[in-house]
């Protein structure tokens, strides 16, 4: 993908932190129809999200369809300080996907 579709800002207080993740991504379920054509517009969307800190997974999302477009996620892990590494990635099913790192502030 020539521009970024992902989005990532952490943020530690104490030894938690919270990440917020966007993700530019159509996110068709399949069920749709093109107005023009009358035609299905083939699923097209997120099957799953990562994040990684210090080498450890701490967070594997498993998406389906039923997520809206463009989606945002936000949660919380333990163990993370300012100025570490957060890489998250998402890969969806027709095998595209990104991957961003985020120094945690």
């Amino acid at each position: 993908m020539a521009k970024k579709s992902l989005k990532v800002k952490a943020k530690a207080k104490g030894s938690a932190v919270t990440v917020k993740a966007l993700i530019s991504h159509p996110m068709e379920t399949g069920l749709r129809k093109d107005k023009k054509t009358g035609k299905i517009i083939p699923a097209h969307f997120v099957q799953e999200v990562t994040a990684v800190h210090n080498g450890n997974n701490v967070l594997t999302a498993n998406w389906s369809g039923a997520i809206s477009k463009n989606p945002y996620l936000s949660f919380k892990f333990d163990g993370g300080k300012k100025g570490d590494t957060l890489k998250v990635s998402w890969a969806d099913n027709k095998g595209g996907g990104d991957s961003v790192e985020a120094k945690i502030k």
